[in-house]
């Protein structure tokens, strides 16, 4: 179950990166709780569950998994939609949607299909994770003035912008923008040694509690002690096919978003995690979340880096860092109480800015303006309309593009030559001398590179004379693998060859392209006579042809 993950224990550094983790996970664990709606103590325990059982069962050693930015944007939409629609039952169908999701992922990594989850262009992620960072920092305007988040999400708080400017709390927004300065301008020599996040999170709530009263402003309040209670799955009959659709979106988020990660951590590492394991593992952490009302979570990468920065080797790490925040919440809960959710607010709204992808988004219009338009246009349907919309036809347009770029590589690769002299196919000089002595009755017919149905209608387009010529050799050697469209397509052009009384000869030698011309019924049309190995040979029995066609004549 655990195969080898535990053998290179590192005792000292996992344990240092356990505890380094676990303080950078407190303020974002609680802000993330808030900032969802399900209140700090879910952050806090979806920080613990996650953490604990991805790191037992899951396939990184040095992978640090918790409730994420992107996790919680859409966490919070589920429980935003179910509790309007049903206030009394809307928590626990909104916590059956996690553990959905977490079942999701198991089935996932059971299929084995952990290894195609990031097969997806970088605009398309790059455009999905910046529009996440763009709608939670929207659904912090709102606590960051000072107020409860309005109803409808992204359009409802961007609606009640005015609503909200005219009733600012001052208090509040100062106790934010303090945070946020806090976290922008905290030295980079001292973030190694302690996390920006705390430093915020514990300066200026002491600040608010000797600047203002304690009910001036809105508080965390005290955080439950003790375990939190079992949460029953709940269905509903008219929302099962929402529920689906969510559980669907954030487990598919939470393998992204884990398996991005783990790369990272891979690259740091330089070992190489199991994918497939990694799922499963996040699967049943997520189940467990959902069962004990905590938020979901993924592979983090702030708390990944540092993990490994400062040691940590194993999963041990991993654990430890879940043990240290359980210990946290069952003793010293009390200690949250005074916290502003200004301050919070402020905390996600960093995190927000951090999720855009500025890297690609700086530079985007100098690499591919295709991609660029790609990232903003997925960004926009991220933020506007809904992630599954945003994702499927970022991927659809984005596959389109790339397809229209290698059928015009391709169709280069498709040459048809009947005068050694040209030089578009590379043939041997004495291939060449061969091919001059046809006299220009043999149509050379190359095909290279790997061949898949956008290069049909070059195909098409190369032999439509084929009725000038004796002789059609087609030339595959240069060719490793054709697809069902490409094995049709040359079906025809054989077709068209014979029917104009031209003999057709094939070169070969590749076995998968060969299998690929027999189900298509290709080779059946072709005398085994005329199925050569090489070009040479190919272009000897072409000429030995032309020239009996000549004194027959």
């Amino acid at each position: 179950m655990f195969g080898n993950r535990f053998e290179n224990i590192n005792l000292k550094g996992d344990l240092f990166g356990g505890v380094t983790t676990a303080i950078i996970s407190l303020p974002l664990a609680l802000a993330f709780g808030v900032a969802s709606g399900a209140g700090a103590e879910a952050g806090l325990w979806g920080a613990i569950m996650v953490g604990f059982f991805a790191a037992l069962f899951g396939g990184s050693n040095t992978l640090i998994s918790e409730p994420t930015g992107p996790m919680t944007v859409i966490m919070t939409a589920v429980l935003t939609g179910m509790m309007a629609k049903y206030p009394e039952t809307g928590m626990a169908m909104s916590f059956t949607v996690v553990m959905m999701a977490g079942a999701f992922q198991i089935l996932l990594g059971t299929l084995k299909l952990g290894k195609y989850v990031t097969l997806m262009p970088y605009s398309v992620i790059s455009g999905f994770m910046s529009g996440i960072g763009v709608i939670l920092i929207i659904l912090q305007l709102s606590p960051l003035l000072g107020h409860a988040a309005p109803a409808g999400g992204v359009i409802g708080t961007l609606t009640s912008i005015p609503e909200l400017f005219a009733n600012i709390k001052f208090s509040e927004l100062i106790l934010g923008l303090l945070t946020l300065a806090v976290l922008f301008f905290f030295p980079n020599k001292f973030r190694k040694y302690v996390p920006a996040q705390l430093v915020a999170l514990v300066a200026v709530t002491l600040l608010s509690v000797f600047l203002f009263d304690t009910d001036s402003i809105r508080r965390i309040g005290e955080i439950p002690a003790g375990l939190p209670s079992l949460v029953i799955p709940h269905f509903n009959a008219e929302m099962f096919t929402t529920m689906v659709v969510d559980a669907l979106v954030l487990g598919t988020l939470g393998c992204i978003d884990t398996l991005l990660t783990a790369v990272i951590g891979d690259s740091l590492t330089r070992k190489e995690h199991d994918s497939d394991k990694e799922l499963r593992g996040q699967g049943i952490a997520n189940m467990l979340s959902g069962l004990f009302g905590a938020l979901p979570g993924a592979g983090a990468t702030m708390g990944t880096v540092t993990n490994i920065q400062v040691g940590a080797r194993s999963p041990v790490s991993g654990i430890v860092r879940a043990l240290v925040l359980a210990l946290v919440v069952l003793v010293a809960g009390g200690l949250t109480e005074p916290i502003p959710m200004a301050v919070l607010a402020g905390i996600a709204v960093y995190v927000g800015f951090n999720i855009l992808d500025w890297s690609f988004i700086q530079r985007a219009h100098k690499v591919s303006l295709q991609g660029m338009a790609v990232m903003y246009g997925v960004m926009f349907l991220t933020v506007f309309v809904d992630l599954i919309v945003a994702v499927g036809l970022g991927v659809f347009i984005s596959n389109i593009i790339i397809i229209e770029q290698l059928s015009r590589e391709q169709a280069r690769k498709v040459k048809a030559i009947s005068d050694a002299d040209e030089n578009d196919v590379p043939l041997s000089k004495n291939e060449r001398v061969i091919l001059d002595k046809t006299n220009g009755q043999v149509l050379f017919f190359y095909l290279s590179g790997p061949m898949i149905f956008s290069v049909s209608k070059a195909i098409s387009r190369q032999h439509t004379s084929i009725a000038d010529y004796q002789v059609m050799i087609l030339d595959l050697t240069d060719v490793p693998m054709i697809d069902v469209t490409v094995g049709l397509a040359l079906e025809n052009a054989v077709k068209d060859a014979l029917d104009a009384n031209c003999e057709v000869l094939l070169v070969c030698p590749h076995q998968q392209t060969s299998q690929q011309l027999e189900k298509c019924h290709v080779l059946e049309l072709i005398h085994h006579s005329n199925n050569f190995s090489s070009r040479e040979k190919a272009l000897r029995a072409s000429l030995q042809y032309v020239e009996g066609q000549t004194l027959t004549a």
